[in-house]
Parts: C-alpha cells; sequence; structure tokens
C-alpha cells in the first residue's frame, strides 16, 4: 500500500468528497475516486485499505476544509465580545460552510452511512463532539455574550439552515436567510 505522497493522498480524499456530494454514499467506489481525481485506475486502493478508511479519511479532510483561515481567526478575536459580533460570526459560518457545498452534503452523506457503520459512527461522533466543544470553548474564553446552551443552540437552528440552503435553496431567500441567523442570535443570546 502507497502511502508517501501526501499530496496525492489529499487529491484522493477531495476527490472522494466530491463523488460522495453527487453521487451519494453508494457512488463512492476506488474507480470513481480514480476518475475523479483524475489518475489511472487502482490509485485509490493504493492509498486507502478499505471503503472504510477512504469514508473516514473524507470524513476529516472534510472539517480540515471547514476551517476557518488565520485572517478570520485574528478578527473575531479583536472584534468587540457583543451580539452584533457574535451576529456577524453566526453570518460568517454560515457563508463559510455553505461555500463548500460539496463538503457538507458530502458530510451529511457520511453521517447517514454512519447510521450503518459502528466504526465511522465513532469518528464523526467524536470529531463533531470535539468541534462543538472547542466552540464553546472558544466563546466562553472570548467573552461573547451567551453560554454553553446558546453555543449548542445555534449549533443546531444554523445546521438546519446550512442544509436548507444548500439541499432547497428557493425555500428561503438570502434576505430571509440573513434575518434568520440574526434572529436566531438575537433570541438565544442572552447578555
Amino acid at each position: 500500500m502507497v502511502r508517501s505522497n501526501p499530496q496525492r493522498r489529499a487529491a484522493l480524499v477531495d476527490a472522494a468528497i466530491e463523488v460522495l456530494a453527487r453521487e451519494g454514499a453508494r457512488g463512492l467506489t476506488f474507480r470513481a475516486v480514480d476518475t475523479e481525481a483524475g489518475v489511472p485506475a487502482g490509485t485509490a486502493s493504493n492509498y486507502f485499505a478499505n471503503r472504510d478508511e477512504l469514508l473516514t479519511q473524507t470524513g476529516a479532510r472534510v472539517y480540515e476544509r471547514l476551517v476557518p483561515d488565520e485572517e478570520t481567526i485574528a478578527r473575531q478575536r479583536t472584534a468587540a465580545p457583543d451580539r452584533e459580533t457574535y451576529a456577524r460570526l453566526m453570518h460568517e459560518l454560515v457563508g463559510r460552510v455553505s461555500a463548500f457545498r460539496s463538503g457538507y452534503l458530502a458530510l451529511l452523506e457520511l453521517r447517514l452511512e454512519s447510521t450503518r457503520r459502528p466504526e465511522l459512527r465513532k469518528i464523526l461522533t467524536d470529531r463533531v463532539r470535539a468541534d462543538l466543544d472547542a466552540n464553546i470553548a472558544y466563546h466562553l474564553e472570548s467573552g461573547l455574550p451567551g453560554d454553553t446552551t446558546s453555543v449548542e443552540l445555534l449549533y443546531l437552528a444554523l445546521n438546519w439552515l446550512i442544509v436548507e440552503q444548500l439541499t432547497l435553496p428557493d425555500v428561503l431567500s438570502e434576505a430571509e436567510r440573513e434575518r434568520l441567523v440574526r434572529a436566531a442570535v438575537e433570541r438565544i443570546v442572552v447578555g
């Protein structure tokens, strides 16, 4: 099994994200990944021991690509700790996640697949829980208004808003989505 080329591995996992988003979990095959990545047939099978490993690494890669860039993090750290800043952060989050449409759709496919694959479920559960815990810790350390429950409620509300935007984008207009993000912050975040 070839594992020495990290760029090739990343390209294969990125291709797997695109296949998952477009074809769903059933369409994720080594051959489909090879085709999407534009590499010779059999390449993906040289990098991943089995389909479960490919699924797992694909989930991890989605999260890597969703992390905000350093400029965004620096801007967040220097902003005023008030509800206006909080609303701006939530708009930025929805925008960043929505901009990586294939990644979020792939993540939804992975979540569905995890209902049938206990190992994938454990990995996704650990990753999502760690991400939520990190967001809660950042929130509490930042001095932004609200508490742990505020972060959890916004997490749940905004995740569904993103699903709606990516899967049925004509249900809510852009203006309605912006209004709802602001309303969620205003109603959920006390202080």
